[in-house]
C-alpha cells in the first residue's frame, strides 16, 4: 500500500471490518433465530427477558404442583366411588335379608368381605403415598384389627385411624393455596365401618340388620357429599393448572418476541451487508492500483 493512499485505505478497511462483523452476527442470528446467544446482546431488553423467564419457571412449578394434587384428588374420588359401590351392594343384600331366612354365617362373611374391601380402599396409595392419612403419608391410615365391635350403634369410634388431622394443601399461584382431600377418620367413613363391623361380628338379628341398613344409608349420603367435595377440589386444581399453562404459553410468546429475530429482516440485512462489502472491496482494489503515472496518463 502506498503512503499517499494509506489513510484512505485504512478508513475503508476499518469500515469494511465493521460490516464484516455485522454480517457475521446476522449469519448467527439467521442460523439460531435468536437476537443473541447471551443476555448481553439483548441490550435494554435483557432485564425483561430474564424476569419473564423466571416467571415461567415459577409458573411451571405451580402447574406441576397442581397436577400432582389433582392426580391424588382423582385417585381419592375413584376410591370413594368404589366404596360407595360396595356399600350400595351390601345395603341391597341387607335389605333382602330382612325378608328372607338367609344363613347368618353368609351374612357375616358378606359383611367381613365388604369391610375388608372398604378398608383396602381407604388405604389407597398413589406413588407410595397413602391418600387418606392426612400428612402421615408413609403409613396405612386404617388398621382393620383396630376396628372394634360397636357396643353402641350410635357412638362413633375412630380408634382404627392411624393418620393425623393435617389438611393437605398446595400452592397453585403466588397468592393462592388450595386445601384438598379427606382423611379416613371422616364421620362418613367411620359410619360405614361401624355398620359393616356390626354385621361382621355376628349381629344378624332383625334389629341389628335394620340398624346396619340405616347406618349404611347414612354413610352413603355422607360419602356422596365427600365425593362432591373432592370433585370440586379436582376442578379447582385442574383450572389452576390450565391457567398456569396458558400463562406460560403467553409469556414464552412474549419472550420470543423480545429475543428472536425476524428471519426475513435478517436476510435483507445480509444482502445489504454483502453489497456494502463488495463495494468496499472494489474500492480498496482501485485505491491499491492508484499511482501518479496512472493518474497522469
Amino acid at each position: 500500500m502506498r503512503v499517499a493512499t494509506f489513510a484512505t485505505s485504512d478508513r475503508l478497511l476499518a469500515a469494511t471490518m465493521r460490516v464484516r462483523v455485522q454480517e457475521a452476527n446476522a449469519t448467527l442470528q439467521q442460523a439460531s433465530g435468536q437476537v443473541s446467544d447471551d443476555y448481553g446482546g439483548l441490550g435494554s431488553k435483557s432485564a425483561a427477558v430474564v424476569s419473564l423467564q423466571s416467571s415461567v419457571t415459577r409458573s411451571k412449578a405451580y402447574a406441576e404442583a397442581a397436577s400432582t394434587a389433582s392426580a391424588r384428588t382423582e385417585a381419592m374420588y375413584d376410591a370413594v366411588g368404589s366404596i360407595l359401590t360396595t356399600l350400595s351392594s351390601f345395603k341391597a343384600t341387607l335389605a333382602t335379608l330382612t325378608t328372607s331366612s338367609e344363613d347368618s354365617n353368609t351374612i357375616e362373611l358378606s359383611a367381613q368381605s365388604a369391610l375388608e374391601e372398604v378398608v383396602s380402599l381407604m388405604n389407597t396409595q398413589l406413588s407410595g403415598r397413602y391418600l387418606f392419612a392426612g400428612s402421615a403419608v408413609d403409613s396405612p391410615p386404617v388398621d382393620i384389627d383396630a376396628i372394634t365391635t360397636p357396643t353402641s350403634t350410635s357412638s362413633a369410634d375412630t380408634s382404627y385411624y392411624q393418620g393425623n388431622d393435617d389438611v393437605i394443601s398446595v400452592k397453585i399461584s403466588s397468592d393462592q393455596t388450595v386445601s384438598y382431600g379427606v382423611t379416613a377418620d371422616d364421620s362418613s367413613f367411620e359410619t360405614a365401618l361401624r355398620a359393616l363391623k356390626l354385621v361382621a361380628s355376628g349381629s344378624s338379628d332383625s334389629t341389628s340388620i335394620t340398624t346396619a341398613i340405616s347406618l349404611v344409608a347414612d354413610a352413603i349420603d355422607g360419602l356422596s357429599a365427600v365425593q362432591t367435595k373432592l370433585s370440586l377440589h379436582a376442578s379447582t386444581l385442574e383450572t389452576a393448572q390450565s391457567e398456569q399453562e396458558t400463562f406460560q404459553s403467553d409469556t414464552e410468546d412474549l419472550i420470543s418476541s423480545l429475543s428472536e429475530v425476524d428471519i426475513a429482516t435478517v436476510a435483507a440485512k445480509m444482502s445489504d451487508y454483502e453489497a456494502q462489502l463488495q463495494a468496499a472491496y472494489s474500492a480498496i482494489g482501485k485505491i491499491a492500483d492508484l499511482s501518479l503515472a496512472s493518474y497522469l496518463s
